[in-house]
């Protein structure tokens, strides 16, 4: 089943991602905005500053090896949140992530 933005009805929360010299999972939130347990369905990824790499395989991406990630561009993930890395290609990535349910 494919999620798209119009059927979220649940923000969980926000996080962004920088210095990702080394590969680096996402911190998926437990709790939600108003403290209750959650699990999140999907994420939103938008790259800010220069390329970053991601992998969802539990293999840790280089800055040579993955999916490449540029900035402007927007990434809905609705994979195993748990499993997916980043790391970035050149010094300076940011990576702006939203989590729903």
């Amino acid at each position: 089943m494919s999620l798209s933005l119009k059927s979220i009805t649940t923000r969980l929360g926000y996080q962004q991602l920088t210095g990702m010299t080394g590969a680096t999972k996402l911190t998926v939130p437990s709790v939600d905005l108003n403290g209750l347990c959650c699990r999140p369905a999907m994420a939103v990824i938008i790259g800010e500053a220069k390329t970053a790499r991601w992998r969802d395989d539990d293999v840790a991406p280089t800055t040579t090896v993955g999916m490449p990630l540029a900035a402007g561009i927007t990434l809905q993930y609705d994979g195993d949140l748990s499993k997916i890395q980043f790391i970035e290609t050149e010094s300076g990535a940011i990576l702006n992530v939203s989590y729903y349910a």
